[in-house]
């Protein structure tokens, strides 16, 4: 590390690394996408996405809901994901034809009756701009229940039928390419804000329902 680096960065490089290693021991010609050491063999089968401390404001603020991020796509489409928050000793893991298990338990979104008995989560509203803010605060100001500082655990919270909706925007690839297979195989919908699937490419603005209706209403309201 260099002298001159946080600790924060120090620990991303750390953990970035050593999944790296990881990788290209049990994975040879396999691609990778990480946060801190960037791109290796993007146009692999199978690539691997990572985000070593999503959530770094908690992670520096002593909040345990930081956590790490683990993806594997196959031709571009995310087949599994990994939701892992250390300090807490909570794992989401969803895999493609295989379910979402929450430490080693089969987990499940739950259904909502309507938009308006819906509880959200965001990480928080100074994430959104112009008018990603104001389609943000329709949708705020339909729901019942508005939670912020959540990070990726919103991910978790959602799989396992917690809350109804979590949305974010300006996120990067290694920010929401392993919540797609735990969203999706707990039975819940994940897209960008026009409905489209999540990929490498899409624009970082990223909306998750438990329940194919309640993901349906809440693009209506970003939309409108």
């Amino acid at each position: 590390e260099k002298a001159d680096e946080s600790p924060v960065t120090i620990a991303d490089r750390t953990v970035e690394a050593a999944i790296r290693d990881l990788i290209a021991s049990h994975c040879p010609g396999h691609g990778i996408v990480g946060e801190e050491y960037g791109t290796e063999n993007p146009d692999a089968e199978f690539v691997w996405v990572i985000d070593p401390i999503d959530g770094t404001k908690s992670f520096i603020s002593g909040v345990p809901l930081f956590g790490t991020l683990i993806a594997l796509l196959q031709g571009g489409v995310p087949i599994l994901g990994v939701v892992d928050h250390p300090a807490l000793g909570e794992r989401w893991i969803g895999a493609r034809g295989h379910g979402t298990t929450h430490n080693g338990k089969r987990v499940t979104t739950r259904a909502c009756a309507g938009i308006g008995g819906a509880t959200l989560c965001s990480t928080g509203p100074d994430m959104y701009r112009g008018g990603d803010a104001e389609a943000f605060a329709r949708l705020r100001d339909a729901v019942k229940l508005v939670r912020y500082g959540t990070d990726c655990y919103a991910t978790g919270l959602l799989a396992s039928g917690f809350i109804d909706l979590h949305t974010e925007a300006g996120l990067k690839p290694y920010d929401y390419c392993a919540l797609v297979p735990v969203i999706e195989n707990a039975g819940g919908r994940i897209t960008d804000w026009q409905g489209r699937p999540l990929r490498l490419d899409s624009d970082g603005r990223m909306l998750a329902a438990g329940d194919s209706g309640t993901h349906r209403t809440a693009l209506d309201i970003l939309s409108s």
